[in-house]
């Protein structure tokens, strides 16, 4: 009985419930998945022949495809429900890898993109609403903290095996290999989903008494606060996108470690972040959260400066341990989300919200690519101004 007791404590804690429950292990199959090769695509663009701007160009899609899926993926969720929407999610992303698996072209990454990158695009919106439907107020940061947490666990072990794989097989066999993996727990990932319940099922509210409102109307209902976290955000983004699909080309090129290497730096990453999301969680929903994201953007900032003299292993580890800190007030930043959208338009409110986000933000993969073209240098410094900008502008929001 002790026991049991505890682990209910510990579940009360945690704001695990049945579904959100179900969600926590659909996202480490799907994630562990994706990650498994993902990080690795950049080099593998390079190694089918692809040049600098394709390789932005597959960044920039990904991050363009999370905006323009963002807002579907929110009205699909308001229409069909939690559980129907995430299969529908897990099953296209199972075929995305399936064509890039039998097609051996740097094309094949940017047509699969469209369809791979629908578990992670489409449904965060899903996800979000899940949590807002399990978990009372106060419970949101603690939910999206345990979320983060369980995210951070694929990121960890996928780029481990997948550089295990490379390494010992080529970047050929590795790829394929680890693409198989990625159909395999994507259809894992569907299964456990099928037992998701759906308290959705009989409509969303804000499809009663009318149709369904739009994206103009839906960003026309945004808060004051959540239009100021939304320009601080953009800002930062800027700051992540612009060396994000560069960082695998200075590690390997410019500081001399392999695949299996590049692995272990992710672990180190994955594994900071892990240790303050529990804590700053709890303290965040008890003191209030924009404290927390200010501080978590201030490490946005320094990531791309302490690259900037990673010229080995040693010192591409510390840096990494930065960016790992970049998740500091994560949770924070989505329970702020979450808190300001409308009960009646939450899917849709978190799906305009990523639209704008990342629509905006899709430029970046492209300053990037052309700021590389220019020097490394330049492309991290470049990061790292886009970085001040939006945590003047959040310091300034959370000042008035």
């Amino acid at each position: 009985m002790c026991v049991v007791y505890l682990l209910l404590r510990l579940a009360g804690f945690l704001a695990l419930r049945r579904n959100t429950s179900l969600l926590l292990l659909t996202l480490v199959l799907a994630g562990t998945g994706e990650r498994l090769w993902l990080g690795f695509a950049p080099k593998y663009l390079e190694t089918l022949g692809a040049g600098v701007f394709i390789i932005g160009l597959f960044d920039g899609l990904q991050t363009l495809l999370g905006a323009v899926y963002a807002y579907p993926g929110g009205w699909l969720t308001d229409r069909w429900g939690q559980r129907r929407s995430l299969l529908c999610f897990a099953g296209l992303s199972v075929v995305g890898y399936a064509i890039i698996l039998f097609w051996h072209h740097w094309l094949a990454l940017l047509l699969g993109a469209f369809l791979f990158l629908a578990w992670s695009t489409l449904s965060l919106p899903a996800t979000f609403t899940v949590i807002a439907t399990s978990l009372k107020a106060h419970q949101y940061t603690m939910g999206v903290g345990v979320q983060s947490l369980v995210r951070r666990v694929p990121m960890m072990l996928g780029p481990l095996v997948g550089g295990w794989l490379v390494t010992h097989f080529g970047w050929d066999r590795g790829i394929h290999y680890a693409l198989l993996g990625c159909i395999g727990l994507g259809i894992s990932a569907a299964v456990f989903l099928s037992f998701l319940a759906n308290p959705e099922s009989q409509g969303s509210p804000g499809n009663a008494g009318g149709p369904a409102p739009g994206v103009v109307s839906v960003v026309k209902s945004f808060s004051p606060a959540l239009r100021e976290l939304l320009v601080s955000d953009i800002l930062i983004r800027f700051c992540e996108r612009i060396p994000y699909a560069f960082v695998i080309l200075w590690a390997m090129d410019h500081g001399g470690v392999n695949a299996q290497q590049f692995g272990i730096l992710v672990t180190i990453e994955m594994v900071t972040a892990m240790l303050c999301y529990i804590p700053v969680a709890r303290l965040a929903d008890k003191y209030g959260r924009r404290p927390f994201v200010l501080i978590t953007f201030i490490f946005f900032t320094l990531f791309p400066l302490s690259l900037l003299g990673a010229a080995n292993f040693t010192w591409l580890a510390v840096a990494f341990a930065i960016r790992g800190l970049k998740e500091f007030g994560e949770p924070a930043r989505k329970a702020l989300i979450i808190g300001e959208a409308s009960p009646a338009l939450r899917s849709r409110t978190y799906g305009a919200y990523y639209l704008i986000r990342d629509c905006v933000v899709t430029t970046g993969s492209f300053l990037g690519a052309w700021l590389w073209s220019i020097s490394p240098q330049a492309n991290f410094i470049g990061a790292a101004i886009c970085g001040a900008l939006g945590t003047l502008w959040f310091w300034r929001f959370i000042r008035l």
